[in-house]
């Protein structure tokens, strides 16, 4: 079954602890403060420079957490489905205080704890720095491997399949379950029914990996990246990292998996018609035939987050020329269906309309049953609602623009005091502070939490430099960014500010990872 889920945040990554370098010269030292009135020599040096470069952003949280944005996530199940993936929004809500805090004086827009000015929303300079960055654009940063979630058993198709934990637990659950059941059938085997048994768990999730793996094919041949494959408690799940472009190629991809499962189905029931029935090989291809029927169903069920979901979704996407219509009509449909299930299944169970009736039957069976059912429902439920949150994570995704979120910066040089750096963005309104060499090169970006942690007497005491981390190449963002390209980025290299670059090289400003959460928030508090 199909699932969309993920988050598509920026993850945090180096963010430092705000600290106060350690300052060999003291007040007391050979270093003496400049009179009044009297420009000291980083002053002198680095006057031509102090220009803005562009209009400060608010906004400011804690650096955002959590999973890549947009995935899609293809979940399918012996009969139930596949759990769903936690849901989008940040684990951790976004903080008004501390080291990323952006309170402000409401007299005169200053931060109070950096010194730095804040003009929100204004335009009072919009003069840009004269500083550049390196020649050439800078490529795409690779992005890192991502944590695996089991053992990892092969990369067919360039996808890595992974078993998780969970797997374990379900195996061991179908092989007493059906261990039980062969002992009725074929008693002859004793002790090694379970071996039997053993062999049919691990091929049945062979034909859920097949299931997985159509999924897979039609997204990579409508040009989707998928993160990897999981076979998990409850079947796999296939995840799709971007949703499909039209409800035709929508439509493809969520029927491809049952349409792969009803194949195999009619496999081996054409292996199982030579075979005498009775023995070992006949009980595993009916068996296994039986099954994989089951899971076709199943998943075509019209229902979020159920393949059959998907394909709903398609219909009413199409019909309707809105992608989030289809979502809310399908979701809602699977929170029906998972009432149903809740309901019906033990009641179906208990009437007798699967075999005999359960008369008086109210012990461990009932239980079970009903324990099945709480189970399914739960995960259609919860795989429904998260359907949900990503629809309207998609919707909003679109702006979160770079350009409206970045800070505007002053450029200084390294030798700059941080009292003379501060001065300077607070005349022009500045929130950010770049370092530059003699030409205007940036070179790092003075952090936030690192000016935090320099006590105001100190200030005129320590360089812009000692508070900056170097730019890596992953931390120059383009400020034609935006949605979940904007966020691939900064997941790429996590850091807590990225300079921001114009087309030409030109220094836009520096973004803060804490605005890009605040924004990210508010977008998902409002109703689509």
């Amino acid at each position: 079954m199909d699932v969309s889920g993920g988050s598509g945040q920026p993850r945090s990554g180096n963010d430092e602890p705000a600290q106060s370098p350690a300052d060999p010269t003291t007040p007391d030292g050979p270093r003496t403060a400049p009179a009044p009135g009297q420009k000291t020599e980083d002053t002198a040096k680095t006057g031509d420079t102090a220009k803005a470069s562009r209009d400060d952003r608010p906004g400011s949280a804690p650096e955002p957490t959590g999973d890549p944005a947009g995935r899609d996530h293809a979940d399918d199940s012996p009969g139930t489905g596949g759990a769903p993936p936690p849901p989008p929004p940040p684990q951790h809500p976004p903080a008004g205080t501390g080291a990323h805090g952006t309170g402000t004086d409401p007299g005169t827009g200053a931060d109070p704890r950096t010194g730095t000015g804040a003009a929100p929303g204004s335009d009072a300079h919009p003069d840009r720095a004269h500083a550049h960055s390196a020649p050439g654009a800078p490529r795409p940063p690779r992005r890192p491997r991502e944590p695996g979630g089991g053992i990892l058993m092969g990369r067919p198709f360039g996808v890595p399949v992974y078993v998780a934990p969970s797997w374990f637990l379900v195996a061991a659950l179908i092989t007493w379950v059906f261990g039980g059941q062969l002992d009725r059938v074929l008693p002859e085997l004793g002790a090694a029914r379970y071996l039997v048994s053993l062999f049919f768990a691990v091929a049945f999730y062979g034909s859920v990996l097949v299931h997985e793996l159509a999924h897979t094919l039609a997204a990579l041949r409508f040009k989707l990246p998928v993160r990897r494959i999981q076979l998990q408690f409850f079947g796999g799940v296939s995840e799709i990292e971007k949703e499909a472009e039209t409800p035709g190629r929508e439509f493809v991809l969520a029927f491809v998996g049952p349409l792969l499962s009803l194949v195999l189905g009619g496999v081996f029931y054409l292996a199982l018609q030579p075979v005498e029935r009775g023995t070992v090989p006949g009980v595993l291809l009916a068996a296994l035939m039986i099954s994989n029927l089951i899971v076709a169903v199943f998943n075509l069920l019209p229902g979020l987050p159920l393949d059959g979901g998907r394909m709903l979704r398609a219909v009413v996407w199409k019909i309707t020329g809105k992608p989030m219509s289809g979502t809310v009509a399908a979701a809602w449909v699977g929170r029906a269906l998972a009432v149903t299930v809740l309901i019906g299944l033990p009641w179906v169970s208990q009437s007798g309309a699967l075999g005999d009736a359960a008369e008086g039957n109210v012990g461990v069976d009932t239980v079970t049953d009903a324990l099945l059912a709480a189970i399914i429902a739960a995960i259609i439920w919860t795989g429904a609602g998260n359907s949900l949150r990503m629809a309207r994570l998609r919707e909003h995704l679109p702006e979160l623009r770079a350009r409206t979120l970045t800070r505007r910066a002053v450029p200084v040089e390294t030798n700059t005091s941080l009292a003379e750096a501060l001065r300077r963005a607070n005349a022009a309104g500045a929130r950010a502070l770049v370092v530059v060499d003699g030409h205007g090169e940036p070179l790092a970006i003075v952090r936030e939490s690192a000016i935090v942690g320099v006590p105001e007497h100190r200030r005129p005491w320590v360089s812009a430099g000692e508070l900056a981390q170097d730019l890596t190449e992953g931390m120059r963002v383009s400020a034609e960014l935006a949605g979940e390209e904007l966020l691939d980025v900064l997941r790429a290299t996590p850091a807590t500010e990225y300079l921001v670059v114009e087309e030409t090289g030109e220094i836009y400003g520096v973004l803060s990872a804490a605005d890009v959460e605040r924004a990210f928030v508010k977008a998902m508090a409002r109703p689509s």
